[in-house]
């Protein structure tokens, strides 16, 4: 790939950031160490994320009445110039690769749930959810939508008192990098399983669940069965590893466009507020649901952030991930994205981000690109990066530059050079 040298600077840009608090002084080790703790968690995006499930233990306190939580962002944005949003044609998998901020759909969940603690000590919870996204790249028809509907329980075996059963539909399995906004797994659906078996202080995850399409209730003859093997600690990393399989069912035995099987690896990597992924894909991208034939995929990612002062922070991330094979057109994506930013005090800060995202085709002499730039003014319930409810008063920049879009009957190719200039306000919040 002609731009693939690309990769190991913008790689090495991120390593340099990371490192930072390797200029401290060998004596004041400890403080510098404690100093770097406490930054890392101002910039390094902790936060309650209810997309994933809320497994349930042995010590989870039972709540009184209903709990509402959710995850929403709405707002309007002028657009100046051709487009609203800025993003490059042929990506691969999910995601906003050229920045999230300033360049998001509007949309929520909301969620209310019930837990109940029976006589015999086991805790249980019921959970309902809706989600209402701008259009089908989140919301598979639009509208409003039942995403949740389960129940489970844990401290149901005496030996394995952390353990979650469930059954029923949720969002599930949704790993996610943050500034790029992606979901490098995704396996939403209908179907039962379990979290945190206990295996001499390593935990356990498996399911199987089908997939469903947007507001029906029945499954579409595709199923998943997943698997993490977390809660192992290595010198500072937590590592987690995935591996997931695809299948259909009868239903679709016919369907010569879906294939027999599919299958995903992956290990997660976070230490010191930094997350490093790979996860390799056989005839799927994001999710085993896919089960197309004859094409791979392989995605590395690095992402974090560091503090530089008391009120400075920066995050960052950069991902090369390719997708080849007969069924597809081979090419490889690559982007780098950081997110300066600044508090100034506990209610208003200021973040800059810039963006940029390249598809390289192999087999078509072509390479398409976006830029974007913004700058958010932010009204924030609190002193930290992930502090919600937030307003924000943005503005963005940006360019397309799309060698390939398509072919003519004549062989040429379609192009396109969309630039974008939005001026937006919205909130953004999760409780």
């Amino acid at each position: 790939m002609k731009l693939f040298k690309l990769l190991p600077l913008s790689l090495a840009v991120a390593g340099t950031l990371a490192s930072a608090g390797a200029l401290a002084d060998n004596h004041d080790i400890d403080a510098m160490e404690a100093r770097l703790a406490e930054l890392e968690a101002r910039v390094g995006g902790q936060f309650n994320d209810t997309q994933q499930p809320a497994v349930l233990n042995a010590q989870s306190e039972v709540p009184l009445g209903i709990v509402f939580s959710g995850y929403a962002r709405y707002g309007a944005g002028y657009q100046g110039g051709d487009s609203l949003y800025v993003g490059t044609a042929g990506g691969i998998g999910g995601g906003n690769k050229t920045g999230r901020l300033g360049n998001e759909q509007n949309g929520g969940e909301i969620q209310f749930a019930k837990a109940f603690e029976s006589d015999a000590g086991a805790i249980w919870d019921i959970v309902f959810m809706v989600d209402h996204w701008e259009d089908a790249s989140w919301g598979n028809t639009g509208g409003t939508q039942v995403k949740k509907l389960y129940a489970g329980a844990s401290n149901v075996f005496e030996s394995q008192p952390d353990l979650y059963i469930w059954a029923g539909r949720d969002f599930h399995q949704r790993p996610q990098t943050d500034i790029d906004d992606y979901f490098w797994m995704m396996h939403d659906g209908q179907g039962a399983g379990f979290y945190n078996l206990n295996l001499g202080g390593v935990k356990f995850d498996f399911s199987v669940v089908g997939q469903v399409e947007g507001e029906f209730v029945g499954d579409n003859g595709k199923y998943a069965a997943t698997s993490k093997l977390h809660g192992m600690n290595l010198g500072g990393v937590d590592l987690a590893l995935y591996a997931n399989y695809g299948f259909k069912s009868d239903k679709l035995e016919n369907d010569n466009d879906v294939a027999d099987s599919a299958y995903q690896l992956a290990a997660e990597a976070n230490f010191s507020g930094q997350k490093f992924l790979v996860r390799y894909s056989d005839s799927a991208v994001d999710s085993v649901f896919d089960l197309k034939e004859d094409q791979t995929a392989l995605l590395f990612s690095f992402s974090g952030g560091v503090g530089l002062t008391d009120n400075a922070g920066i995050q960052y991330l950069t991902s090369y991930q390719m997708n080849e094979g007969d069924a597809v057109e081979d090419r490889a994506q690559y982007n780098v994205i950081v997110r300066p930013t600044y508090q100034w005090n506990d209610v208003h800060s200021t973040w800059l981000e810039g963006g940029y995202n390249v598809v390289d085709f192999d087999d078509i002499d072509a390479t398409n690109s976006s830029w974007k730039v913004t700058l958010s003014q932010n009204i924030a319930i609190g002193g930290e990066t992930w502090s919600r409810p937030m307003l924000r008063f943005y503005a963005t920049v940006g360019e397309a530059d799309n060698e390939y879009t398509g072919q003519n009957p004549d062989g040429s190719y379609t192009t396109s050079n969309p630039d974008t200039l939005t001026v937006g306000a919205m909130f953004e919040a999760w409780w």
